[in-house]
């Protein structure tokens, strides 16, 4: 019988996934660096700036995308 899990794709998804997730935080590091002006942690949590958070969750839903279209092929 041969393996169930074919361990190949296993390691290939979690290096992909690696890969996705460190050009995520890299993608968040560069638009940290592009707003010195504004603390984005600040702004979310104690000013509960939500106009903020609806803009970073469409930048990062877009960076997600791009990753993974980029990362799928």
């Amino acid at each position: 019988m041969e393996d169930a899990i074919h361990w190949n794709f296993v390691l290939n998804a979690l290096l992909f996934s690696a890969v996705g997730v460190g050009f995520f935080a890299l993608c968040f590091g560069i638009l940290e660096f592009f707003t010195p002006k504004v603390d984005l942690w600040d702004e979310l949590t104690q000013k509960q700036n939500t106009a903020l958070a609806v803009f970073l969750g469409a930048v990062m839903l877009g960076i997600a995308i791009i990753i993974s279209a980029a990362v799928h092929g």
